[in-house]
């Protein structure tokens, strides 16, 4: 009259079932390895991986030391980040402020930067500002000039160079010249 059927209902998992089941830590290979997501710091050259000194960046928010792209420029004559052609000229010198213990930071708000900071430049003159003190005291309020030296910009002079809501921009295995393995 079946007896013994639920000699297999276990109240607990097993080792096996929660590993390969319902979540736990799978085995990974070693091609998965170099697959995973690695972010690069905004304060980073994307070429060098290495903090800058001179930072320039381009349209797209990539950040450069300027001797680096420079010399991939030269060389290569293509973005180092998307592969597209570029030109020397169109990069902008970017003006970074430090606070009183070396860190970046805003200079509308002083707030300092953080890997969650989202953080935008002005093509026009290059200062780097949070995105809330341009959104709060620029787009807000209209009033489309530089909040360090009033120089006039357009909404479209605004580069995103860290969004947080947009990590894979870091992604270092995204980069061109990482996938191409292309040196200087």
């Amino acid at each position: 009259m079946g007896k013994r059927q639920h000699q297999k209902d276990k109240m607990y998992l097993t080792y096996t079932e929660w590993s390969e089941f319902y979540g736990g830590k799978k085995v990974e290979s070693a091609e998965n390895e170099h697959i995973k997501f690695k972010r690069l710091p905004f304060d980073h050259c994307c070429i060098t991986m290495v903090p800058f000194e001179i930072p320039y960046c381009d349209r797209d928010g990539n950040v450069f030391e300027l001797q680096a792209i420079l010399d991939f420029v030269k060389t290569f004559k293509v973005n180092p980040i998307t592969g597209k052609p570029i030109d020397v000229k169109t990069l902008v010198k970017l003006k970074f402020h430090r606070n009183g213990e070396g860190d970046y930071h805003c200079p509308a708000l002083f707030k300092p930067f953080t890997k969650n900071s989202h953080i935008v430049a002005v093509a026009a003159t290059g200062n780097v500002f949070s995105y809330e003190a341009v959104e709060q005291l620029n787009i807000k309020t209209k009033n489309w000039k530089d909040l360090v030296d009033d120089t006039p910009f357009q909404r479209k002079d605004l580069i995103t160079i860290q969004d947080p809501q947009n990590i894979q921009k870091f992604d270092i295995s995204k980069f061109h010249h990482i996938q191409k393995n292309l040196r200087v």
